[in-house]
């Protein structure tokens, strides 16, 4: 099943009073990158989160918003940094010495300072905040996944019926070939005429230039090519997830074999046939980069 790298997943979970929200929104990313905001006294599971959340998404920028609602009478102590408080008294004291100001810290005044004074979770309770995060950041991932791959099996559809026009334009191409060779050669035959006023031309000397212009305007390769390319293309889209950077190499295939059709054309029906394959085409490399 392919998925699309865009999509939204939202979790919340509710025990012994602490509600936990996580929410995450995926976009279109060559790598994956993944990028956190929470609140402070969840940061410890930075690290995990991000693990976690990888073991979702292989490609894509994610970004994930975890909020923290905590009316709990958890085991939390408060704790004393004394280091800290004497390095901000430090400070302080330098402060007035050089800049001639009365010192008038208080202890109450020192105990606001950040990190001075600070609520740490006892282990158990750490056990706990992490076992309900990790499970509202899955239950958040699974939501995501379930909805890129929604949006993946739009893209899916709306590629295939992009391939099938190809096809269609490619069978319009191979008909109009032989066509456009017995127009050459109706036209090289008046002109012959008219030069030479001979009615017995050379069936030879025809032959032999309706082969050297084939030889120019031939696209029979890059038809066949592109046919495989099609055909790769959809068994790749059945295939298992990631596969968003074969099905662009493919279409990088697909543009070149149009390009050299269009090159080669020296009629104006392969001409706006060549040009409709390669609309065609960007339209699926358009889709294509929204695939994981």
């Amino acid at each position: 099943m392919i998925r699309s790298m865009t999509g939204f997943g939202r979790a919340e979970t509710n025990e012994d009073g602490k509600k936990i929200t996580v929410e995450m929104k995926s976009v279109n990313h060559r790598y994956c990158e993944i990028s956190t905001r929470m609140p402070k006294k969840l940061n410890f599971y930075d690290s995990a989160v991000r693990q976690l959340v990888k073991k979702y998404v292989v490609r894509g920028k994610v970004d994930v918003y975890v909020s923290l609602q905590d009316d709990s009478d958890s085991g939390s102590n408060v704790k004393y940094n004394e280091a800290i408080a004497k390095e901000y008294l430090g400070y302080l004291k330098q402060m007035s010495d050089e800049l001639g100001v009365a010192n008038d810290v208080t202890v109450t005044s020192l105990a606001r300072m950040p990190e001075v004074l600070v609520l740490e979770e006892s282990e158990s309770d750490q056990e706990k905040t992490w076992e309900q995060l990790e499970k509202t950041v899955i239950l958040a991932c699974e939501n995501l996944s379930e909805m890129r791959a929604v949006e993946g099996a739009h893209l899916k559809e709306d590629i295939i019926g992009k391939l099938d026009g190809m096809v269609g334009y490619i069978d319009q191409i191979e008909k109009r070939t032989p066509e456009m060779m017995a127009a050459y050669r109706k036209k090289l035959k008046e002109k012959l005429d008219e030069v030479i006023s001979d009615t017995n031309i050379s069936e030879q000397l025809i032959a032999g230039e309706l082969i050297i212009y084939s030889d120019k305007i031939c696209v029979d390769e890059e038809t066949v090519r592109l046919r495989t390319h099609i055909t790769n293309m959809k068994k790749t889209l059945d295939a298992a997830d990631n596969i968003g950077r074969k099905l662009d190499f493919l279409a990088q295939e697909m543009n070149r074999e149009a390009n050299t059709t269009l090159s080669k054309a020296n009629d104006i029906e392969v001409s706006e046939l060549a040009i409709n394959l390669k609309t065609e085409i960007e339209k699926i490399r358009e889709q294509i980069q929204n695939i994981e």
